[in-house]
């Protein structure tokens, strides 16, 4: 447990690791009590691109976590610093809610429908086949393909689904043959961006998650420390049949929890 109790920063998916749609799980706000009571610094770390981060502050505190602006950063925000760095000035086209939009817009983003330079994907609870059909005559006239996340499904309770942004994106690559570059996890941009903004270098960062192919895989290419949570996506059977094994595995964050102490 050395390497995990030696952690300064714990950065923490939220879908499937500390709730499940509307229910905190069990120990989940004790836990970060916990971690802010014994001097380790935590990031609400999310590929759920639907809502923007002020919402997420809001959500999060509704539900009796402890939570300021600062310690919510979303594949929503990593997205927007990528545009805004490779397509300055460019009109994009997103797909997505409209807090999604909302949240490109506050980075200074050109939002259009009109010849865009882009096509932006985000997990897209208000989608429409009108916004497919622009997203693929847009796509099939050469514009980039940029999408928050690769999650196919978000978890909800009582081991429901819903289709998230690489479903979206897996009928658009089906519909006109291009692959959208993804943004958030597993791209090691998410941590780097944190590590640079906080002082602390990634291998005293640890990635809680319940999703081998976005939070531990982002942490195997960030050299950080992967902690699975057996509370999501992801199975006992699906960890074992894996080739990508975290550092830790618990069967949530209550067992996470007194395994720190």
């Amino acid at each position: 447990m050395s390497n995990l109790k030696n952690c300064r920063l714990f950065l923490l998916d939220m879908d499937g690791t500390i709730y499940l749609g509307d229910r905190a799980l069990p120990g989940a706000v004790d836990f970060v009590n916990y971690l802010q009571a014994t001097g380790r610094r935590y990031i609400y770390l999310t590929n759920n691109s639907s809502r923007s981060g002020t919402d997420y502050v809001a959500r999060l505190r509704n539900k009796g976590f402890p939570c300021e602006k600062e310690d919510v950063f979303t594949s929503g925000m990593a997205t927007a610093l990528y545009l805004k760095e490779r397509f300055p000035g460019a009109g994009i086209y997103p797909v997505g809610t409209g807090a999604f939009c909302r949240e490109l817009e506050s980075y200074g983003l050109q939002l259009t429908d009109s010849d865009p330079r882009a096509v932006c994907l985000g997990f897209d609870r208000e989608l429409t086949y009108e916004k497919l059909e622009k997203a693929v005559r847009f796509l099939r006239r050469g514009a980039a393909f940029i999408a928050a996340n690769p999650d196919l499904v978000c978890p909800m309770p009582d081991d429901e689904v819903l289709p998230d942004c690489g479903s979206i994106c897996a009928l658009l690559t089906a519909a006109t043959g291009r692959e959208p570059v993804y943004i958030g996890k597993p791209h090691p941009r998410m941590v780097d961006i944190i590590s640079k903004q906080t002082g602390i270098s990634n291998d005293l960062i640890a990635v809680l998650g319940d999703r081998l192919y976005t939070d531990i895989a982002l942490a195997k290419n960030a050299g950080a420390v992967s902690v699975c949570l057996l509370s999501g996506e992801t199975t006992r059977e699906m960890l074992d049949a894996s080739p990508l094994k975290p550092d830790y595995v618990f069967l949530n964050v209550a067992e996470l929890h007194q395994a720190l102490i």
